[in-house]
């Protein structure tokens, strides 16, 4: 079992930078593929970005490729999103996610494939 905590939402200017965290418990951090995903008011979740058991793999949307950076540190068993430049369709409820994987250098795409959920923290960017 995997709790996550995320942290590090709030409101903000369009332009200014947010880092995101994303607690976990539970012993083998390392064994899991962890992804952020976000949702808008009335859209469906999607993917902002993913990352590897191994830091050594990341994936992200064409909607924040370039001004976001996913990495994680197994030792504080914590990933984080880190977004430049915001813009008001930034806006979102922003989730962590993990799930168990067996292979260090996979990454994964869609929210089904995730075992564990964040209860989520809004980011909201004015204009």
């Amino acid at each position: 079992q995997v709790r996550l905590v995320e942290s590090g939402g709030g409101l903000v200017q369009a332009g200014d930078s947010l880092r995101l965290s994303c607690a976990a418990s539970g012993r083998t951090f390392n064994n899991y593929a962890m992804g952020w995903f976000r949702q808008a008011p009335g859209k469906e979740r999607e993917l902002a970005a993913a990352i590897s058991r191994t830091d050594s793999k990341t994936l992200y949307a064409d909607s924040v490729k370039g001004r976001s950076t996913i990495s994680r540190d197994n030792a504080k068993k914590t990933v984080y999103l880190q977004i430049d430049s915001l813009k008001p369709e930034d806006t979102a409820v922003y989730y962590c996610a993990a799930l168990n994987s067996q292979y260090p250098w996979s990454i994964y795409r869609r929210a089904e494939e995730y075992t564990y959920w964040g209860q989520g923290t809004q980011v909201t960017v004015s204009s």
